[in-house]
């Protein structure tokens, strides 16, 4: 609806003119379907927009780089170094998503869920691959006795 000055005007008092003018009722429910979604907070380029698209998105290749090396050396039978790595890099990629504004692809959800994220996986892979058997780096007691507690 129009007013006589062809100004846009509300139906009642949770209608909003859309795009057109046209008036729409607007609710506080969420949308049936999405029609478009939110960026990341950080999810911006890491390099300005007329650099190379591999420069634009360095963090996340960084990260996937060192990830990629470590499965390598895991397939070359460099077990415990290769997941260490895989690790470290999803460590790395927890500091890079603290410490940088804009970290491109690499930014997935809100900064504080990825870095919880990046930095729970990191820990517990690189904490497992110095476990490993045969030869463990690190010897947690417990979990042996609590093993033999449960496997009784």
């Amino acid at each position: 609806m129009t007013a006589s000055d062809g100004e846009p005007t509300a139906l009642d008092a949770v209608s909003a003119p859309d795009a057109e003018g046209k008036p729409r009722r607007t609710t506080r429910r969420f949308p049936l379907f999405t029609r478009d979604t939110a960026r990341p907070e950080g999810g911006g380029r890491a390099a300005p927009g007329d650099a190379p698209a591999p420069a634009r998105q360095w963090p996340i290749l960084t990260v996937l780089s060192a990830v990629g090396l470590g499965l390598l050396l895991t397939a070359l039978d460099v077990f415990r170094y290769g997941t260490i790595l895989i690790g470290a890099a999803l460590l790395a990629g927890a500091v890079m998503r603290w410490i940088l504004p804009d970290v491109g692809m690499l930014a997935v959800r809100s900064r504080f869920t990825d870095m919880l994220t990046y930095g729970v996986l990191g820990v517990a892979i690189v904490l497992l691959a110095l476990m490993a058997q045969p030869n463990p780096l690190l010897v947690i007691p417990f979990l042996d006795d609590t093993l033999h507690f449960t496997v009784r």
